[in-house]
């Protein structure tokens, strides 16, 4: 796959006058409410409440592997995949033993991928996105084409920013972004074309355009809200997707190379993670039904939002803001401890009983994304007097599985995932809470690409798993009987 169709390109927008941008009004009127009747909950929720939910004993009896986890808690195999590897335990005949967590693209360990292209000073992102739409490394000629075919695809097509960000006001950025993306269908005159050459060309634009798309979307919200005008600066040429992200965020502040190029890690360490993940795996299944590539992704970004899957950054930057207010002395270790404590009882933050951050559905002994992220990070915390804040979350990484434990009874090992590090960090580059999740997205789509590809041209059958019913039968009644 090494031919790659380039399609035109639209005029650079310097300016938008954000005044005609659509606002929504604080609070929606139901419509039963509108129409002076009682509220659905009321005449509704009843009904719901009074239908059956498949007891959790029956999924034991059926043998449901719920969640497409297995009883041992490793994952049920439904596919097989070369382009990456997560490695969290190993499957023995005694079952399932937790080892150090590994994780390989292609191959090739993502640590070395990282360490080798910050030792020559270069941005990283695009060689391991290259990796795992072809499935080699490229040379220094191939990867300056790769890159200078997604730098010429940075604007966004001609007429797109008439209609987008007017219509895009949202609660979160990643419905814009899935909006953006089910936008650009309608300014692709082959859509629907699932061929090597149109799939690779839709990657090659959308890695162009995402990080433009959300930032824009995020400064018209900005600008509206303040009653300014959105000022779109134009591409700069040659940037690397995360030069790309800063420059549209940063504006006139700048950014410095060595953010850049922690964000370039970020980036890296975000760009796959094998085919099971929640939206990886949504990826799988529309592509298995032959359906385009904008669907597709669009689906993948709805996956990605939510808060057990890439939402979950947002999440723990929220309970570590809270957990910054309500302990006192960030370095004493009761006090944490403490905190943790409460907040596995429910009594702290959201009530769930979650420490955000903290456990995974495949490493085990520890996640070598967040072991890789501390490292880049700690050099960005000591420039920017942000030390205690780090030595914060390493506390909560020590402390928070012995909390578990003791508090809750849980058995397993349980390590920091990269959720953990990830705001932190976000919030050190300067960059905006509510684009958190859509940087992901934008890292994770080489990944996508990649499984989308591999499913086209694979098994070439729809993913259809079972489900069995457990309903019992029902004798129609009629309306003036009921």
């Amino acid at each position: 796959m090494t031919s790659f169709g380039i399609k035109g390109i639209g005029p650079t927008l310097t300016s938008l006058d954000t005044s005609a941008l659509t606002h929504v009004p604080d609070a929606y009127p139901m419509p039963s409410v509108a129409l002076g009747l009682p509220p659905v909950a009321d005449r509704l929720y009843h009904g719901y409440a009074d239908v059956d939910v498949v007891p959790v004993e029956l999924y034991q009896k059926y043998d449901v592997k719920r969640g497409l986890r297995n009883a041992d808690g490793s994952g049920v195999l439904v596919g097989l995949t070369t382009i990456s590897n997560v490695h969290g335990y190993n499957k023995t005949a005694e079952g399932v033993v937790p080892d150090e967590g590994d994780l390989f693209y292609r191959g090739y360990h993502v640590a070395d991928l990282i360490d080798n292209a910050h030792a020559e000073d270069r941005f990283g992102y695009e060689e391991a996105a290259y990796l795992l739409l072809t499935g080699s490394l490229p040379t220094s000629d191939e990867l300056a084409d790769f890159k200078a075919r997604i730098d010429c695809r940075r604007q966004l097509p001609e007429g797109f920013l008439h209609i987008f960000p007017r219509t895009t006001y949202s609660q979160n950025i990643m419905n814009v972004l899935q909006r953006a993306t089910l936008l650009l269908y309608s300014f692709d005159p082959t859509p629907d074309d699932t061929t090597p050459t149109h799939e690779i060309d839709v990657a090659l634009s959308l890695l162009g355009r995402w990080p433009r798309t959300a930032a824009v979307a995020h400064e018209a919200a900005v600008a509206s809200a303040t009653g300014t005008k959105l000022l779109v600066p134009p591409p700069c040429e040659g940037y690397s997707m995360a030069e790309t992200l800063l420059d549209v965020l940063r504006g006139d502040q700048g950014f410095t190379h060595d953010e850049a190029m922690l964000l370039d890690v970020m980036l890296m360490l975000h760009a796959e993670h094998g085919g099971g993940n929640n939206s990886t795996f949504t990826t799988r299944v529309l592509s298995s039904s032959g359906t385009d590539a904008y669907s597709a992704y669009a689906a993948a970004i709805g996956s990605l939002k939510g808060p057990k899957h890439g939402g979950a950054n947002a999440k723990v930057g929220a309970m570590i803001e809270d957990a910054s207010e309500k302990i006192c002395d960030w370095e004493d270790e009761d006090q944490v401890a403490d905190y943790l404590t409460r907040l596995v009882r429910g009594e702290e933050f959201d009530g769930t009983g979650l420490i955000y951050g903290l456990g995974h559905a495949v490493y085990t002994v520890s996640d070598p994304r967040a072991v890789i992220i501390k490292k880049y990070a700690r050099g960005l915390a000591e420039a920017k007097g942000r030390e205690r804040k780090l030595h914060l979350l390493e506390n909560i990484e020590k402390l928070g599985p012995g909390v578990m434990r003791d508090v809750r009874g849980v058995k397993k090992p349980i390590c920091a995932n990269i959720d953990l590090y990830t705001g932190f960090i976000y919030s050190m580059l300067g960059i905006p809470q509510d684009m958190y999740t859509a940087i992901f997205a934008m890292a994770r789509l080489a990944g996508w690409c990649a499984h989308r590809m591999e499913e086209l041209y694979g098994s070439g059958r729809i993913i259809r798993p079972a489900y069995n019913s457990v309903m019992g039968d029902g004798n129609y009644v009629p309306m003036a009987q009921r």
